[in-house]
């Protein structure tokens, strides 16, 4: 069973220009929740200075309603943005690095060690609280500083997220530059530390691969994929990162190879009417983080 964790409100919106009013946002979330995603990643607790366009996190999750089945999570860097979560009752946390550490430093102003450091607490308060925790790890195939990234170095920070209790780990490729043999030669690495129903595959279209590396990795037994309604994204620390994959094109890509996957292509398409005006170039694909 395919599992779609659908990252637009957060990672598609997080840099757009303009500031896209809070009922959007919400009605976005709402829309694409009835089209039978798995999660919808809401909004990031992470600091209204840093990323604006997410500093109305807790109205947005206070205003939507909610569809049974459907998790709604939420970025969280630290003890502060944990706090604020749990007053949104959100379903998940996410946390995150890299295993890049110039990229590390030009995105969150940390070194890999030290993102673990910030995170750890908010981790165990999750545990605490029973919340199911993912944790996101950028640059794992391409850095757009380093080049490209050591497969090892990778394999290593996501064991050390699971030597600290996360349920699962997304693997980024950043900057959408990542091959098919280059998303098996990794994939075979973390498969000896990490089984694959625990493992989420982020993908980005810089180069039209998206859909084929989605369809190696499911072909390695990988059944989770994070995508973004419309292909939208954005982040200031990522150059040469366009848009995510869209979910409507893996949806489109999985079920060709034969995957039954209950989402309603009809109701991505109305989800992607509500926010494509307040979108740059009124939908213009930007760019994104992970």
């Amino acid at each position: 069973m395919i599992r779609i964790i659908e990252v637009g409100p957060r990672d598609g919106l997080q840099n757009e220009p303009t500031t896209i009013p809070t009922e959007v946002k919400v009605a976005f979330v709402e829309q694409l929740a009835r089209s039978g995603v798995d999660e919808v990643e809401v909004s990031a607790f992470v600091s209204p200075h840093r990323v604006p366009q997410l500093a109305d996190a807790e109205t947005v999750f206070s205003k939507v309603e909610r569809c049974q089945g459907v998790v709604y999570s939420a970025l969280v860097p630290n003890q502060i943005g944990m706090q604020r979560a749990l007053k949104a009752a959100v379903d998940k946390i996410g946390v995150f690095t890299a295993a890049s550490e110039t990229f590390n430093q030009r995105n969150i102003n940390a070194s890999i060690d030290e993102s673990f450091q910030r995170f750890d607490p908010a981790i165990e308060t999750a545990r605490d609280r029973g919340l199911a925790v993912r944790g996101y790890v950028s640059t794992a195939f391409w850095c757009p500083y380093e080049g490209r990234v050591a497969v090892s170095s990778v394999a290593r920070v996501i064991e050390r997220l699971f030597e600290l209790g996360v349920d699962e780990v997304s693997i980024g490729d950043t900057i959408g530059r990542a091959a098919p043999e280059e998303v098996r030669e990794l994939l075979e690495q973390v498969l000896q530390v990490a089984p694959a129903e625990r493992l989420a595959l982020h993908f980005h279209d810089t180069f039209g691969n998206g859909a084929e590396n989605a369809l190696t990795a499911w072909s390695l037994g990988v059944t989770a994929f994070d995508s973004s309604t419309g292909g939208i994204g954005g982040c200031p620390f990522a150059p040469g990162a366009p848009g995510n994959l869209a979910t409507e094109v893996l949806v489109r890509t999985l079920r060709a190879a034969g995957v039954t996957i209950n989402v309603e292509l009809e109701a991505l398409e109305l989800a992607k009417k509500i926010v494509a005006p307040y979108l740059r170039s009124a939908g213009q694909t930007p760019v994104s983080i992970y």
